[in-house]
């Protein structure tokens, strides 16, 4: 099925997935120090809500997860403010112009960075609602790793600044956090690209419709440039949600 977007074809039938999924095994990706999900059947007494275990019609599971450390999920700016936002609430629009970029971070005081002019050199002038950054190298293992106490590659505040000042509203990327994993609780990517000055009493021009997508994994074969982009999330009254970013590549 194909459909006019902003002038633009795209053939729906043809999806691009850049979510990882969530599974209770060791192939999960893991993020912040927590163990792997856990999905298992309901327990009542004697019944189990398992097909196979023969005491039930039907697969009836609780799952225990972490939005932030076990997979791909969409935030909104309440992930770091003293007050209540949702990403539920925050995020109200689900297609958008997405510039897919490949950045190799630099090496900064022992650290891997995505800089600022990596960022703007990528972009190459294109405006864009939302940006894709996929680093390098791509591997698969991405879709796997263990992050904590790893020191993953994170985005230097001026490179968020600049997204910020783009009008980029929605900054997807491939690594557990934008933002140093132990950076004493600075976070300064999530306040320059939400546009937070204080976390305690949120300043009237902070972008609350903006949100961020961590732990996608995009596939080498999937060429930089223009897509649409479906952000799909769970309506969860949560500050981050679960979610399955679509890439629709553009005709």
């Amino acid at each position: 099925m194909k459909a006019k977007i902003n002038n633009f074809e795209v053939d729906l039938s043809k999806p691009i997935d850049i979510s990882i999924p969530l599974t209770n095994t060791d192939e999960n990706p893991i993020a912040w120090y927590i163990e792997k999900p856990v999905i298992e059947p309901v327990v009542f007494g004697d019944w189990i809500g398992k097909v196979s275990e023969g005491k039930s019609s039907t697969n009836f599971n609780n799952i225990f997860f972490n939005p932030h450390g076990h997979g791909t999920h969409t935030e909104c700016l309440g992930h770091i403010t003293r007050d209540f936002y949702s990403i539920n609430q925050c995020l109200k629009q689900f297609f958008f112009l997405v510039e897919l970029i490949s950045v190799r971070p630099e090496t900064i005081d022992g650290d891997l960075v995505i800089t600022k002019n990596q960022i703007e050199k990528a972009l190459m002038g294109k405006t864009t609602e939302a940006i894709v950054i996929r680093t390098i190298p791509n591997l698969k293992t991405k879709k796997h790793l263990k992050y904590s106490n790893t020191n993953p590659p994170y985005l230097a505040e001026d490179a968020a600044r600049f997204i910020c000042e783009s009008g980029i509203q929605h900054l997807l990327i491939d690594l557990p956090s934008v933002d140093k994993e132990h950076d004493e609780g600075k976070l300064l990517a999530h306040k320059a690209f939400w546009n937070v000055t204080d976390v305690n009493n949120l300043n009237s021009d902070a972008r609350l419709n903006c949100t961020i997508t961590e732990m996608i994994y995009v596939a080498d074969e999937i060429m930089d440039g223009g897509y649409l982009l479906n952000l799909q999330i769970a309506s969860f009254e949560n500050d981050a949600s679960p979610s399955k970013p679509i890439l629709y590549q553009i005709q």
